[in-house]
């Protein structure tokens, strides 16, 4: 299931991107709404750190999958393809959220980004 895998990866970049933020990157603009170009204040450095933990529960998600595939060996159950409509729904609204952004730069970088994840996690669910 190449689709888990490459949402995986994907995901780990963005996790990477967050822990930039994290531990005050200066990429602010590409990130909740841009009000926030250089670092981002304590606040919102906790946030993306959150959303770091967030990737990690997709990416668990999507190696219970991979499971279902049988390409790895992790429990199954019936809550990875609940839990990973759960983050195609998610994912989905990100990318509502990024295109209504005011920063130009969160649009057009994360709405592409949070779209191609939404689309992997739909091919995820499916099981394509």
């Amino acid at each position: 299931m190449v689709w888990a895998v490459v949402f995986t990866v994907v995901l780990g970049m963005l996790a990477l991107f967050q822990l930039g933020l994290v531990f005050g990157a200066p990429w602010g603009r590409f990130t909740m709404g841009g009000y926030h170009p250089g670092r981002l204040p304590t606040g919102l450095r906790v946030v993306a750190g959150v959303s770091v933990l967030l990737y990690g529960l997709m990416a668990l998600l999507a190696l219970l999958a991979l499971r279902c595939a049988g390409l790895v060996m992790v429990p199954e159950g019936g809550v990875a393809r609940l839990g990973m409509w759960v983050v195609f729904g998610f994912l989905l609204l990100g990318v509502g959220m990024n295109a209504i952004s005011r920063s130009k730069p969160e649009r057009y970088v994360m709405t592409p980004v949070s779209l191609v994840l939404a689309v992997l996690a739909l091919l995820v669910v499916l099981g394509v």
